[in-house]
């Protein structure tokens, strides 16, 4: 859900004026430009409720030929405020600033300067009271409506973009989408924040996301203001670990936050999936979708990994009008937009694919479908557009697909043997049933990454992960080297078998590829990486055991009783080289990206600090009651 503002983005978007410049010698010559071929006006456009929105449009001086409108909706500010203050960049890139589109960015109601009051993840309505009844798709179409009707020297098309909360709006316009919206691109949309995207997963709450967001994301004031009103919160040490450690239970939280914060009071309010988070759903909304559609996403994104999952299949099941695309690449969050991403943290992926998506993918997709020229997502004039253009880790490639999950793709199992052996078929039920144990403390949690710092780092998901495997509250399965490539290209479905002493527990998951002992270090590597043994996690995920019947309705364990968990983890396309290793690791704090489970059955969002109990986790292999893992796989399955 966290993004920056506008013009803080810009800082850090693709610069093509850069010839030994600094930074802001660049800059300079970015804003010189905006501003010699753009000239901005702000508009107060009612809704038909009566409400104003502000919104700032960017409009070419060339008036030789109509342009498309390309408009991005935000809760962040469409700063700078003024028709003399000017960004240094438009658009998703630079490259949309040069290719010239009428850009209009709106605050969306109850936000900085426009009128009316702000929902935090608007719930979408189904039927309206009347005809002033508005939620967000109405604001999009109403705001489409009067653009088209009153910008000068438009081509009567309007195109639709965002990153995370301003991707989610994007998403939300595709609904009852307005007749000129003809292409739309949500990227790192929040396609159910209740479950997989930024609050909770599984059940389990995302604490140092939420409540490091909430500590400057809070409800405006009474009155329109061009600042934000929340001062930057001092966590008072730099160890993120040992600040929400010391806060205690969640109950705690709101304490600490500098003035009330509605927000953050409603995640704890609903722990359940309940009325609250399944109206907040959009995946159930994406019918009769008419734009073409570009869903984007990042396989490293640490808020938003799900959204453009969600999204792009419901859209998919449902029948679009218009082709409808998925992009996935090596990105954290936003980090498409920014960045040349050829690495990330200590992943190199051998070429600029930040660089690739912006040229190949995310301009011709506008240009095509906005302005009629060229051949948009199709690789030959010919061809088909692809339904996926994902970016494969592991062999670090792009790829085409045809359909997603590829349509050659099997289900297949990774099972949990003894020893701490990870097979690829089930062992006999005499040598490998049994189970695994540990103690899981939640006044001693697993932290999320060995190094000090943020809470959850943006990049946390590309962390060595040797530090957990060596802990005794973390178990640990490996296969042997491979002898050939294994592609892991969809979902990936934990089921596990486990019993806990306690009446409720968290069961965390991680799908890890293990370098090969002689794998290279960077160069340079001045921060002295060593990358022969590496444990770079490709897919994890937790899970609220007392959910495991039901996401609204929880159930208590009966202490030492065999318990079923079954859930689906996000997607990944990863290919395990020969002589790496395919590791499962399986835990049951993963602190502070997720929040303390006491290990009793209670409300969590209202335990006290006697709660918290230590709890003896079992998972079961081998037989019928063994635990595996669930991939769509590809090609030759290894003999063992």
């Amino acid at each position: 859900m966290r993004i920056l503002t506008i013009g803080a983005v810009t800082a850090l978007l693709l610069a093509v004026y850069t010839n030994g410049q600094t930074e802001q010698e660049t800059d300079a010559k970015r804003l010189e430009y905006v501003r010699a071929h753009y000239t901005k006006y702000d508009f107060r456009i009612p809704m038909r409720d009566g409400v104003k929105l502000f919104t700032s449009v960017y409009a070419p001086k060339d008036a030789s030929q109509s342009y498309p409108i390309l408009m991005k909706r935000t809760p962040y500010s469409v700063e700078p405020y003024g028709t003399d203050h000017y960004p240094n960049s438009l658009g998703p890139s630079d490259l949309f600033t040069k290719e010239g589109f009428i850009f209009a960015y709106q605050d969306v109601r109850g936000r900085f300067l426009s009128e009316g009051t702000f929902t935090d993840v608007m719930p979408h309505k189904t039927h309206f009271a009347g005809p002033k009844d508005t939620d967000e798709s109405t604001d999009a179409y109403d705001t489409v409506d009067w653009l088209v009707k009153n910008v000068p020297n438009n081509n009567g098309r309007v195109g639709i973009w965002g990153i995370s909360y301003p991707g989610h709006y994007a998403a939300y316009s595709l609904i009852d989408a307005h007749p000129a919206v003809k292409a739309v691109s949500p990227q790192a949309p929040m396609g159910d924040v209740g479950n997989g995207d930024d609050a909770y997963h599984n059940g389990a709450f995302f604490l140092a996301a939420n409540f490091g967001f909430y500590t400057g994301f809070k409800p405006r004031g009474a009155e329109p203001e061009r600042k934000d009103n929340a001062d930057k919160f001092d966590y008072g040490t730099p160890d993120e670990y040992d600040f929400y450690l010391r806060m205690g239970p969640l109950a705690n939280g709101a304490a600490l936050l500098t003035g009330a914060n509605s927000y953050w009071e409603d995640l704890l309010k609903h722990p359940n999936y309940d009325e609250f988070w399944r109206t907040r759903a959009l995946a159930q909304y994406m019918k009769n979708v008419r734009p073409a559609v570009l869903f984007v996403g990042g396989w490293f994104d640490a808020e938003d990994l799900a959204g453009p999952l969600k999204l792009f299949r419901a859209v998919e099941a449902n029948g679009p009008s218009s082709p409808v695309t998925l992009v996935m690449g090596p990105f954290s969050h936003g980090g498409w937009a920014k960045v040349a991403g050829d690495t990330l943290g200590n992943l190199n992926f051998a070429s600029k694919t930040g660089d690739f998506y912006r040229e190949r993918i995310e301009l011709p997709f506008f240009v095509q479908n906005l302005k009629g020229k060229g051949d948009g997502l199709k690789e030959k004039p010919d061809g088909s557009i692809p339904k996926a253009w994902l970016f494969e880790t592991g062999t670090n490639q792009w790829r085409q697909f045809s359909a997603w999950p590829p349509a050659n793709a099997v289900t297949r199992s990774l099972y949990l043997g003894a020893n701490g052996k990870l097979t690829f078929h089930a062992e006999s039920a005499e040598s490998a049933a049994g189970f695994d144990e540990y103690i899981s403390d939640p006044a001693h949690p697993v932290p999320v990454t060995a190094e000090t710092g943020e809470g959850m780092p943006s990049d946390y998901m590309t962390y060595d992960q040797r530090f957990a495997s060596r802990r005794a509250d973390v178990l640990t399965y490996a296969t042997e080297p491979l002898d050939r490539d294994v592609t892991i290209a969809g979902p990936v479905s934990p089921l596990l078998h486990v019993s806990t002493s306690g009446t409720d527990s968290d069961f965390i998951v991680k799908l890890i590829d293990v370098y090969p002992g002689d794998y290279p270090d960077p160069d340079p590597n001045p921060r002295e990486v060593k990358m022969g043994g590496y444990q770079q996690m490709v897919r994890g995920e937790p899970f609220r055991g007392k959910f495991r019947n039901s996401m609204e309705k929880p159930e208590p364990f009966q202490p030492g009783a065999p318990a079923k968990i079954d859930f689906a983890m996000p997607d990944v396309c990863h290919t395990f080289r020969p002589g790496h290793r395919i590791m499962v690791q399986i835990q049951s704090t993963w602190f502070p990206l997720v929040d303390r489970n006491p290990q009793q059955f209670l409300d969590i969002p209202a335990a006290k600090a006697a709660d918290f109990r230590k709890a003896t986790e079992r998972v079961y292999r081998g037989g019928p009651d063994g635990s595996q893992i669930r991939v769509s796989g590809a090609g030759p399955w290894p003999a063992k």
